[in-house]
Order: structure tokens, then sequence, then C-alpha cells
């Protein structure tokens, strides 16, 4: 696993993406809770681009360097093991 200390440009990568995770959902839990309700099209939407965060945070938890495109879109996908 990175570190801060060994890996600061990734490890602030990891936690850049952790952080948009984060507000994103809380975003929309806040969306949700004012309106209630949701159309499954918006919902749909908002799941993907929070996973996206999450699964880019797992997939690079090891990964140290500059990360390609390629690799970028890679690691959005559903956990690697």
């Amino acid at each position: 696993m990175i570190d801060s200390k060994e890996n600061p440009v990734e490890w602030s990568q990891l936690m850049s993406e952790l952080e948009d995770a984060h507000e994103n959902l809380g975003d929309l839990i806040k969306e949700m809770g004012s309106k209630g309700s949701i159309d499954i099209e918006g919902y749909s939407i908002d799941m993907a681009h929070i996973y996206a965060h999450l699964n880019r945070a797992w997939n690079s938890r090891e990964f140290n360097g500059e990360m390609s495109d390629s690799q970028w879109e890679k690691y959005r996908s559903f956990p690697l093991t």
C-alpha cells in the first residue's frame, strides 16, 4: 500500500479520489433527502460516478508512478484482485 511519505503524489491522488467520492455521496444523500425521490437515470449516473472514484482509490492503492489515461480508465472498473 502506498503511503504519504514514500509516495506523496500517489497518496494525494488516492486521497483526492476518496474525498471526491465522499463529496458526491453526500450531495446525493442531501438531494434524495430533500426531494424524497430520485429518478433511476439520475441515480444510476450519480452512483456510477461515486463508484468510479471508489474503484480508482481501491485499484490504485499500490500504484506507484505516473498514471496513463488507459490505466486511469482501467482503475475505474470494479475492484481488481
